[in-house]
């Protein structure tokens, strides 16, 4: 089922990419995008492996650097920015990696915790105790605190990953193949996730993904980008009802049709 579309105050871009260009050798990957995103919006940005998809949520979050055009998050150009005010930015960020990134030596209480004590560093005991326990509430893992990542399903790591970005607040949240690896099952939780994530908290998302079932269930806006450039943009079906070859194939690839 599509996702029912919230109502979006389009007055206020928190992303604002013009122009953006990004090669690695003389390998163009992204081409010149243009991409406004939206207080409280979930955007989506579908594409094959190798369309840009990856580099694009990096250059948002600052880890990379754009060979050409402005990168605007939350009212601030990335590019004027020093060491120190793109962490305290990065603090306002939540970025959920494919490989959920946690920390194989620690539990989940000291991989919430870590983060937390290293941007906060005046909070009390209690109030990190608290903070730990509201996100993993949040994300329906209550009873994992002092397990292992090597005891957590891939589903359970993924939560814990987005936990532990959503223990610092943040305003926007970028998320990099969230249902890469699950089952189709463990994916619908993740989707769900991402929804509630966008209620809770209020932030505003890019989530990138090849996944269709994904982006149906989570995007507020579609934007389809192959070879580095966005073909077409809006809703599922919006995008969907086209004859452009390169976006029905990649519909027909992905054969949702019916779930």
């Amino acid at each position: 089922m599509a996702k029912q579309l919230s109502s979006i105050d389009t007055r206020l871009p928190v992303i604002s990419l013009r122009g953006v260009e990004k090669s690695f050798g003389h390998v163009p990957v992204l081409r010149g995008v243009d991409l406004d995103v939206y207080k409280g919006e979930n955007v989506v940005i579908l594409g094959r492996s190798g369309s840009g998809k990856s580099v694009l949520i990096r250059i948002i979050a600052g880890l990379l650097k754009p060979d050409r055009g402005s990168v605007n998050v939350l009212v601030k150009d990335i590019s004027t920015l020093n060491t120190r005010e793109l962490q305290v930015l990065r603090a306002r960020i939540g970025f959920s990696f494919q490989s959920s990134a946690l920390y194989d030596g620690m539990n989940v209480k000291d991989n919430l915790e870590f983060p937390l004590v290293r941007n906060n560093r005046h909070l009390s005991r209690q109030q990190i105790n608290e903070a730990i326990a509201k996100v993993l509430d949040d994300v329906g893992l209550t009873k994992t605190l002092y397990q292992m990542p090597s005891e957590l399903s891939g589903g359970q790591k993924k939560r814990i990953g987005i936990a532990r970005t959503l223990i610092l607040r943040p305003e926007i949240m970028l998320y990099d193949e969230p249902t890469a690896g699950l089952d189709p099952v463990t994916s619908v939780e993740i989707n769900d996730l991402i929804n509630e994530v966008q209620q809770l908290y209020n932030t505003s998302s890019v989530i990138i993904t090849h996944d269709l079932t994904c982006a149906r269930s989570t995007g507020d806006r579609l934007i389809m980008l192959s070879e580095g450039k966005f073909l077409k943009q809006g809703s599922f079906d919006e995008v969907f009802n086209t004859d452009d070859a390169r976006i029905k194939g990649f519909y027909n690839y992905n054969f949702i049709a019916g779930k």
